[in-house]
């Protein structure tokens, strides 16, 4: 046998005789011998020499068509033919690539000989230079990498979340959702283009990797290493985090892919559409949104504030009034017969609130509304029914029932018919209709702290927790008890109010009479004292009369006064200047000097056992009304001032005195035997700041 002829270059004969011919190629073989005729190609045929087993051991049964004899014969003669064989591609499973020749006898036996081999070689013509082979796996590596980041930096990124970023993120992050957009809303089509590149581009690296390596076991380790970590890994965790600009800045490569692919993908998205449906991108529902806050709250910048305003917004269609609600027992309530005196007046203002309910014989029973604007124009003295007032305002009474979601509570407080709401509960009794019972109050208040998960709290706030019960920090109780009549006291009777109006003058706009000098509750018992707050009965008959004038220039007065009703004319300077005041305005503030301070323990001990005369005062020539405490001197107060009653008064005279020099009840100065008929009363008005307090 002799190779004549090779399509392929690349063959040769080793020095033991082997042909060694190119995988792929079609080669002439020229065979010599007795008895060659036309038959010789159907009796020629090939089989596989096993590298480890010895040729003449091979059995000729063992067809093999990697060397394939072609019909055609050529150069036939009596002892030689020219047999034309096709050399099929080498195989990875073959245990060799030596092959050898058998040709059947006429007598049914086939000759084997182990000279006549052929070795078929591994055509080298076809494989890429070095370079542009490791050229190739890398950029198929980067391609890898940039269709499987853009299938998780892409698809991870819904419609709904590059809407929103549109709206709300950074200027870059804007204009990178506004170039995604167009080619996200192509869901299916982006999908399959991506994921169609990504496996044609791993497909194509195995095969590369194998042709380098040119080991099975090898090949798939190195591919499937480059590919998991170069190529799936690292880009994924990558765009997990920066997708939104790694999918903006590839977005051409992205377009082309799609272009590409567009024969198979396209086709295959439509399907997807019409067999899952448009995509909605990400929707979370009210539970989810809350959960998602909670969990985000480490790594959010919302303040603690706005999570919680947010969340009790989002709570607000899942709570009913029950939850918020007043219960009746904890309710301040008016009795529909009450009677608005001093007392109900002062009830009112201690429970701090500017709705309350009206009830009829029972509490459950409510009937009316009483706003505190309403009592603008009463005067406790008038003793007016509180039916008149509600029957006159006539305000409507909003019930709402105790299951009630907090959301259409809060929409009929917002249309204005009331901020109040009265709630009640339906209860059912075997053999009766059913009853409401009402079981506590809901004001607009209790659900906006519901809203913002904060208690709200105003000045008249007493509770910071209706529920809890717990009081306010700062508060400090508004007892208007003590202001209440009591015969056993002051002599003359004024309104609980008028006394009320009183103290509170006396301690802010007198200086010796303010808290810091002596305390509200000290004061308070000094204004009930029974001659403290005194009457005049103005003679019209005898104007001049000298119980009219309070105070005479030029004369000693060691006593204070305030006016609480009635008008008094006021004649001062050197030019005799006369006006008039009225309520309220006070003289004789330096008479009360520095004397009576020392006294103030003994008024704090509560005794009252002395009363005292008139002490050592500042004088000062240009006093008014309502004159200022000057540093005490050794010299009398003189008024250098006239007030003389142009009407019946009352007033609060008070006068000072030291601890020794307060005797008897009545001011030394001011006894019987030693009074001044310009001074009016016989020492009974008098009192001393600086006395003794026996309670």
């Amino acid at each position: 046998m002799r190779l004549e002829h090779s399509s392929k270059p690349g063959t040769s004969v080793s020095s033991k005789g082997t042909i060694k011919v190119v995988e792929g190629s079609i080669i002439h073989l020229r065979l010599y011998g007795q008895g060659i005729d036309s038959r010789i190609g159907k009796m020629t045929h090939f089989v596989a020499v096993p590298s480890d087993a010895s040729s003449l051991n091979t059995s000729c049964s063992e067809d093999n068509q990697d060397l394939h004899v072609l019909p055609s014969i050529l150069a036939l003669r009596d002892t030689s033919a020219v047999l034309v064989v096709e050399v099929k591609a080498l195989r990875k499973n073959t245990h060799g690539n030596k092959y050898m020749m058998c040709i059947k006898r006429e007598n049914g036996q086939q000759l084997l000989s182990d000279d006549m081999l052929i070795e078929v070689v591994e055509d080298t013509d076809h494989h890429l230079p070095m370079w542009l082979h490791v050229s190739l796996i890398a950029v198929l590596i980067g391609l890898s990498a940039l269709f499987s980041g853009l299938n998780l930096g892409l698809m991870a990124l819904d419609p709904m979340e590059l809407r929103i970023v549109q709206n709300c993120g950074t200027e870059n992050e804007r204009i990178y959702a506004a170039q995604i957009e167009p080619i996200r809303r192509k869901g299916n089509y982006l999908l399959c283009s991506l994921l169609l590149g990504n496996v044609l581009v791993n497909a194509s690296l195995t095969i590369l990797f194998d042709s380098l390596v040119n080991t099975n076991s090898i090949s798939i380790a190195v591919s499937t290493l480059g590919i998991v970590l170069l190529g799936e890994i690292i880009p994924q965790a990558i765009c997990s985090r920066h997708g939104l600009a790694v999918s903006a800045n590839t977005l051409l490569i992205t377009r082309l892919v799609m272009l590409l692919t567009f024969p198979v993908s396209y086709p295959i998205s439509k399907i997807l559409d019409c067999v899952l449906g448009k995509e909605m991108g990400t929707v979370y529902n009210r539970e989810k949104l809350m959960e998602m806050l909670k969990v985000t709250e480490p790594y959010s910048d919302l303040l603690k504030e706005e999570l919680n305003i947010i969340q009790g917004a989002l709570e607000l269609r899942s709570k009913t009034v029950e939850h918020v609600m007043t219960p009746l027992v904890d309710c301040f309530l008016l009795s529909h017969n009450a009677i608005l005196d001093f007392d109900t007046m002062s009830d009112i203002m201690e429970s701090g609130y500017t709705r309350i309910p009206v009830y009829n014989k029972e509490r459950a029973n409510i009937v009316d509304m009483l706003y505190i604007k309403d009592l603008a124009f009463v005067d406790p003295d008038d003793a007016t029914p509180l039916k008149t007032i509600t029957q006159f305002y006539n305000h409507p009474i909003h019930f709402v029932l105790h299951d009630t979601k907090l959301d259409a509570v809060l929409a009929e407080f917002k249309t204005g018919k009331s901020h109040l709401a009265v709630v009640r509960k339906m209860s059912v009794e075997s053999g009766h209709d059913p009853v409401h019972e009402v079981v506590g109050v809901v004001t607009l208040e209790d659900v906006i702290e519901e809203i913002i998960k904060c208690e709200i709290l105003d000045e008249s706030d007493i509770y910071t927790d209706n529920r809890s019960k717990r009081h306010v920090s700062n508060w400090r109780k508004r007892d208007f008890s003590a202001f209440k009549g009591n015969s056993s006291e002051t002599r003359v009777r004024i309104s609980p109010q008028l006394l009320l109006a009183a103290h509170r003058f006396l301690s802010t706009a007198v200086s010796p009479f303010s808290p810091s000098v002596l305390p509200e509750k000290f004061l308070l018992r000094l204004l009930k004292y029974r001659d403290v707050i005194c009457e005049l009965k103005f003679d019209e008959e005898n104007k001049k009369a000298p119980q009219h004038y309070l105070y005479q220039r030029n004369k000693v007065a060691d006593y204070f006064i305030l006016i609480l009703q009635g008008r008094v004319e006021v004649e001062a300077c050197q030019e005799n200047m006369k006006f008039e005041n009225g309520p309220f305005s006070y003289f004789g503030v330096m008479a009360l000097g520095q004397s009576c301070l020392p006294c103030l323990s003994d008024i704090r001990s509560g005794n009252l056992s002395h009363l005292g005369s008139s002490s050592l005062h500042d004088h000062h020539a240009a006093t008014s009304s309502v004159s200022q405490i000057l540093p005490a001197s050794s010299l009398p107060y003189l008024a250098d001032f006239t007030v003389h009653a142009l009407t019946d008064l009352t007033y609060i005279k008070a006068c000072a005195g030291t601890p020794s020099s307060c005797v008897g009840g009545k001011c030394p100065s001011q006894t019987p035997s030693a009074q001044d008929p310009a001074l009016g009363h016989n020492g009974g008005p008098y009192f001393c700041l600086s006395s003794r307090m026996d309670g």
